[in-house]
């Protein structure tokens, strides 16, 4: 009995286990194999959520917000409030132009940035774990991790004005699975020693993130969310395409 999209077939003739009221003509059965984890059903389909049993009404509520909270949290302009709180400027006019950890680095130091750093994969990671707690839907978790992203890359509350979406995008792949999070960032760092051009390598990245997941055998949630952040991670870079970097690694330009 295979998992897909979140969903389990119902298997009514197990005899093993013992039917537990539910409202609304949900009915479900709780499996002596998996630890006290519920097997729901509802229209002919059942799902497993992490041993809660949740109402079919609720759950579209709850697959709708889910998504906006992510977006949400993706607007949540962390480099920028650190830099003007730090050192009065908005890291977006200065540098590179974009709210990313590197640039925050450039602007306010080290420690600054490694806290921008974190604070901005935790934008990736707390939603996209919520819904895999709340909902366990695959698009839904998909959709939230690609909101996240876009929520970063335009903000609500920085006049949409935001960073690139690779720390939030790393954070979604973390928090569904930390060797898809391992593979995707050596992909990057791979990508970026031989083209010796952040932009493109992200571009890249974007693009190819997928299809290496499916070589590596990583062929569930996180191909579904590298599918849908990494297309959201290849167009916010192609602006830079022809940027020209005097210190790749700081993401400053050359002098013309």
């Amino acid at each position: 009995m295979g998992r897909q999209s979140g969903f389990l077939r119902h298997r009514a003739d197990d005899p093993r286990c013992g039917i537990l009221p539910l409202r609304s003509g949900t009915g479900g059965k709780k499996c002596p194999h998996t630890a006290g984890v519920y097997r729901v059903w509802h229209r002919g389909y059942s799902f497993l959520i992490n041993g809660h049993l949740h109402h079919p009404a609720r759950m579209n509520m709850v697959n709708f917000l889910i998504p906006v909270l992510g977006y949400l949290a993706g607007s949540l302009p962390f480099s920028v409030w650190v830099t003007r709180r730090v050192k009065g400027v908005d890291v977006r006019d200065a540098g590179s132009g974009h709210a990313t950890t590197t640039n925050t680095i450039r602007q306010a130091g080290f420690g600054w940035g490694a806290l921008v750093l974190t604070l901005d994969i935790a934008k990736g990671f707390i939603p996209t774990w919520l819904a895999l707690e709340l909902s366990g839907e695959t698009w839904v978790i998909a959709l939230t991790a690609a909101c996240a992203v876009i929520g970063h890359c335009w903000p609500l509350f920085a006049q949409f004005r935001g960073g690139m979406g690779l720390a939030t995008f790393g954070g979604a792949l973390l928090a569904v699975n930390w060797f898809a999070f391992v593979i995707g960032l050596g992909l990057l760092l791979f990508l970026t020693l031989v083209i010796h051009h952040g932009a493109r390598a992200s571009v890249m990245t974007g693009i190819l993130i997928a299809p290496v997941f499916w070589l590596f055998n990583l062929r569930g949630l996180e191909l579904w969310i590298a599918v849908a952040g990494g297309l959201v991670i290849a167009y916010r870079f192609l602006i830079d395409w022809n940027r020209k970097y005097r210190e790749l690694w700081l993401d400053r330009e050359k002098k013309q």
